[in-house]
Parts: C-alpha cells; structure tokens; sequence
C-alpha cells in the first residue's frame, strides 16, 4: 500500500502549538450559528432567572450590570481570539501565494521548454516536407 501524500497543508495543520490550536478552534466556534444561538439562550435565561425566578434574591438584578461586565469581557477575548487567527490566516495566505507563484513559474519555465520543442519539430517537419516534394519532383 502506498503511503498517503502529504501536502503543505497537512504539514503547516500538525507544526501548530496548542494556543494556535485553540485560537483556531475558538475562531471557527464563536463564528458559528449554534454559539449565536447558544448565547442568546444564555442571555435569557440570564435575564429570565435575575428578574423572575430570584426575584428578591437575584445575584444580578437588572440592569445586569455582572452580565455587562461578562460581555464586555468575552468581547475583549473574541477581539484578540480573532486578531490572532486573522494574523495566522494572513501567514497560511502569503504562504499559499508564495507557492502559487513559485508553481506558475515552474510551469511556465516548463511551457517555455515545451514550445521551443514544438518549434524545433515544426522545422524538422518543414524540412521533411521541402525533401519529400523535392524528391517527388525528381524524374
């Protein structure tokens, strides 16, 4: 069987350190639908349990000024999650493109290479056909 190829991508996915890992990670879950949804449930059932269930006891009455505090917290963290994967997806990109050129280049090289060929068969031909109508006109 033969061993499964490896690409740049494989490679760059396991050279990662665990907090890129989890910058990632991060990224691609508050990113997502379920993390909207799961946080507007949270956000209510926050309000809910301050203002109805704990009435005379909540932790956090409204205006929710601990709730405040939490998001403005979490929105500090999600900026900088988000800056660091935005950073690490700059990289991933100028690498890519930097393979993609170094690709078209050696491509083109062998276009280039290719075409000379095909010219060189083009005279060859030329000159097969100049000997051949020269021979057909011979008596």
């Amino acid at each position: 069987m033969s061993e499964p190829k490896t690409t740049w991508h494989t490679r760059h996915k396991s050279s990662l350190t665990k907090g890129e890992r989890a910058a990632d990670y991060l990224r691609n879950g508050m990113g997502s639908w379920p993390f909207v949804g799961g946080f507007i449930l949270f956000m209510i059932l926050w309000a809910a349990v301050n203002s109805f269930a704990l009435a005379s006891r909540a932790w956090d009455a409204y205006p929710y000024i601990l709730l405040n505090l939490f998001l403005s917290m979490l929105a500090g963290l999600q900026g900088a999650i988000l800056l660091i994967a935005a950073r690490r997806q700059d990289a991933i990109a100028s690498v890519m493109a930097q393979h993609d050129y170094d690709t078209d280049m050696a491509a083109k090289a062998e276009i280039e290479q290719l075409t000379k060929i095909n010219e060189q068969q083009l005279v060859i031909l030329r000159e097969l056909q100049s000997l051949l109508s020269a021979s057909n006109n011979r008596p």
